[in-house]
């Protein structure tokens, strides 16, 4: 992989854990994802009067990229309630490489090398392994397993979706921030029919995550499509999942958690799945 797209999306890794730290402790999980959501919405409107309008070519992309999140948003909030962070997370982003992968290859005819197909399994195992953390809870909870595929297989379907649009787009930026307009739009009607008043306690409530977390979400994902046009989504996508074990390592430093032989074997994987990725050719 190119070493400025390598870079690049080690930066969106490194932005999409921090806003995952900041909602991490969040007691209201649907608040604070309406915040995150809601808090894309400020730098779209500023990137869609300055980025290049999208081609036509690409907005039924953004349509289905803007169900595949809803459905993303959502199976993840059920997720939670069914299960514990630390087991549905794994599986979700764990299992979403894999999808991309397979899709992209089989699908949709990108050609990868044996190096980069291992890179990426790599990845992949080193982010299930964090399953050991809490033992084997997680595969024992089949409503939240279930649960957890079904958003792994809803990211697939984002990551897919918005690099294919942004690649007939002509404005990797403009296309996505549209799309972002009308993700964050669309969610904010359906948190206001499902949890009425919820949508008007983001700003007195969560303005931090909101503006924070928000922001550094936005930025991170911009980057990662952006990336898309540049690179093989397959890598990228599996590239920007080291994010969890970003995740991991600023708990460790920052919030003083406790770091096990788990998330050392963990943050051990990933790691040689990225170096692996960066060197393969």
């Amino acid at each position: 992989m190119d070493a400025v797209v390598f870079a690049a999306v080690i930066l969106a890794a490194l932005l999409h854990a921090s806003w995952n730290a900041v909602v991490k402790t969040a007691s209201d999980k649907y608040l604070s994802m309406t915040a995150v959501v809601l808090g894309h919405a400020p730098l779209a409107a500023l990137l869609v009067t300055i980025a290049p309008l999208p081609s036509a070519d690409s907005i039924p992309y953004m349509i289905v990229s803007t169900v595949m999140h809803q459905g993303y948003q959502l199976f993840l909030l059920w997720s939670y309630r069914a299960g514990d962070m630390s087991q549905v997370y794994p599986i979700a982003r764990g299992t979403a490489p894999m999808v991309v992968t397979a899709v992209s290859v089989f699908v949709l005819g990108e050609r990868l090398s044996g190096e980069q197909l291992a890179a990426v399994g790599l990845i992949g195992a080193g982010i299930m392994s964090l399953l050991l953390v809490r033992g084997h809870d997680g595969l024992r909870n089949p409503k939240a397993a279930r649960l957890a595929l079904t958003t792994s297989a809803f990211i697939a379907g984002y990551t897919l979706t918005d690099g294919l649009g942004a690649r007939v787009s002509g404005s990797a930026v403009g296309f996505y921030a549209w799309e972002t307009l009308f993700n964050a739009a669309t969610f904010a009607i359906i948190m206001a029919v499902r949890k009425p008043g919820l949508v008007s306690r983001v700003w007195p409530e969560a303005r931090m995550t909101m503006l924070i977390g928000g922001g550094a979400s936005f930025i991170a994902y911009a980057i990662a499509v952006w990336a898309m046009t540049r690179a093989p989504i397959a890598l990228v996508a599996a590239l920007r999942e080291t994010s969890i074990i970003l995740a991991l390592l600023l708990s460790v430093v920052v919030m003083k958690e406790r770091l096990d032989l788990s998330k050392l074997v963990a943050t051990f994987l990933t790691t040689a799945g990225a170096i692996l990725l960066r060197v393969a050719k």
